[in-house]
């Protein structure tokens, strides 16, 4: 059976390892002053050679050339390239990521390398390993014996406890570039003896995202699905076939997109996602493309060369010009931004190009605007209090005590300002967008359920209704602060937020006011009836 690519062109010396010498360089120099540590970190992300340059050091440490490190052709390389070597232990810290596995492999590095100089462990994924098996390293990994050396591997290096990162020298595996990435995919098809398309060579690059694995890894793939039936003539592998396999589309298809937006054409753009759909092209990969384009159409903008667009063809780049010229920076960017939370926002479903055609129509129409709220602006006064008739079989303190309960009676409301609530609602869709910017889905979906608006002369409240969960969010101290800076923005001028239970919203009066108005009212009805069934009197609050 046939070797996959990505291991059949594994990295077998510091020399081919792609896109880090800043890590390769610094070992090699380490390798020949007799400097080497006795544990290392490589931190990266996936498929940027972190693995294969620890195998890489493993086989230096213990290569008998003493010219070039490693030869690739000693006993020692050729154990660790064929996976013999006894001394060479790899260890998957996502599977083997409990105290009683650390303690296990910290009893066995006491003993001799039984074939080679240095027993090297690799630890991949390390920042699996539980709290108690990172304590039960720590010691190990500080002072291990002279011929063990430690080199720990990780996607996440933010995860790995500081006592540990302090115990390590660490290098930071980088993505590779495009440009490296294709040189290397087109060095493997001609050793491998088939023929690609430059263009299909780069596609593969760009939709790695800087993993050298998932690169080769395509191409491998291509070279079954793209085999061609002539005599050789035509390449085997074509942008066209990769595209198809992607699921993303031909760059002149993003570039009519792009037109679209900036010609502002709406039924052009809407026809041709209908068409996408048709054709059963990934939106997600086109979103990506469109996205990728828009991001050399702002560097054009705002750099005035394509210095930075090296890995695009000339034609492309020619496009960008051209619609760098019809579109306006800000419009670039809002909709990048746009089409970037419509690419969060695809689904599977009934309609699965919905948030695609939500995203162009409103980058052409802008944002629809709320037709304004029939609710009305000012709450109902409320019926004057009336004087309760004698309780037929209620004690007295009882109806005291019903007086004296919190909520018994609503505190009076101040006027509203309607001009500032008009004005709020007639841009709350973009008050919540901004929300969300700022804050995050939850917060805007919270005040989505809000069942009224009121705002005073230097406060707004809004009613949740029963919505506990909503008005709770809101209510939580940070929140609040960012919610009321942003209604602060949109209103101009300083206010304070009040969250509330119920139908309706109502700014409370100020305190002052509210006992200004208790007094203008006249006698309490149950001060009256006090006095005139029970015999009370009324005093100045002398004893």
């Amino acid at each position: 059976m046939a070797q996959a690519l990505y291991r059949k062109w594994r990295s077998q010396t510091f020399e081919e390892v792609v896109g880090q010498e800043h890590v390769t360089t610094t070992l090699l120099n380490a390798l020949r002053e007799g400097r080497v540590a006795h544990a290392y970190l490589f931190a990266g992300p996936r498929g940027t050679g972190k693995t294969s340059t620890a195998r890489i050091l493993a086989k230096a440490l213990n290569c008998t050339d003493e010219e070039r490190q490693p030869c690739n052709r000693c006993s020692h390389c050729a154990a660790i390239n064929e996976g013999r070597m006894l001394d060479l232990i790899e260890i998957d810290a996502a599977s083997n990521n409990s105290v009683d596995d650390v303690r296990e492999l910290r009893d066995k590095v006491g003993f001799q390398p039984s074939e080679s100089r240095y027993k090297v462990y690799i630890i991949d994924e390390v920042h699996m390993l539980s709290t108690s098996a990172f304590n039960a390293l720590l010691k190990t990994l500080e002072e291990p014996p002279p011929y063990a050396r430690f080199v720990l591997a990780t996607t996440e290096p933010h995860r790995i406890p500081a006592t540990v990162l302090s115990r390590c020298q660490r290098f930071d595996f980088r993505r590779i570039p495009i440009a490296e990435i294709a040189a290397h995919l087109s060095r493997i098809a001609a050793d491998e003896g088939f023929a690609v398309q430059e263009a299909a060579v780069f596609a593969i690059a760009r939709s790695a995202q800087g993993c050298m694995r998932d690169a080769v890894s395509l191409l491998d793939q291509m070279t079954s699905y793209g085999a061609s039936e002539s005599n050789g003539e035509s390449p085997a592998i074509s942008l066209e076939q990769v595209q198809q396999v992607l699921g993303s589309v031909a760059s002149a298809t993003v570039a009519d997109f792009v037109d679209a937006i900036a010609d502002k054409d709406v039924s052009a753009g809407l026809q041709l996602i209908h068409d996408l759909l048709l054709l059963g092209a990934s939106l997600n990969e086109f979103l990506s493309q469109v996205i990728e384009h828009l991001r050399g159409v702002m560097l054009l903008q705002m750099v005035g060369t394509g210095e930075l667009l090296e890995d695009r063809d000339p034609d492309t780049i020619q496009t960008m010009w051209e619609q760098a010229k019809k579109i306006s920076n800000p419009d670039t960017l809002r909709a990048i931004k746009r089409l970037s939370a419509a690419a969060a926002e695809l689904k599977g479903g009934f309609q699965p190009q919905l948030p695609v055609e939500l995203a162009l129509v409103e980058l052409i129409q802008g944002v629809p605007q709320p037709a304004p709220a029939s609710r009305p602006a000012q709450l109902p006064e409320r019926p004057e209090a009336s004087a309760p008739t004698k309780p037929a079989s209620r004690a007295p303190a009882q109806a005291a005590e019903v007086s004296q309960r919190p909520g018994a009676e609503e505190a009076p409301a101040a006027p509203l300002d309607a001009a500032a609530m008009q004005k709020l609602r007639g841009r709350w869709r973009e008050f919540l967008g901004t929300v969300r910017e700022r804050c995050g889905m939850k917060e805007q979906a919270s005040l989505n359920s809000i069942r009224d608006l009121a705002i005073g002369s230097d406060s707004v409240a809004i009613a949740f209704g029963k919505n506990k969960f909503a008005q709770n969010v809101i209510s939580e101290a940070r929140t609040k602060d960012a919610i009321t800076g942003i209604l602060a923005e949109f209103l101009g001028r300083q206010i304070t937020l009040i969250c509330q239970s119920g139908e309706k919203a109502s700014i409370p009066l100020a305190q002052g006011q509210a006992v200004e108005e208790s007094q203008a009212s006249g006698p309490d009805p149950l001060v009256e009836y006090a006095v005139s069934e029970l015999g009370a009197k009324v005093t100045d609050g002398q004893p």
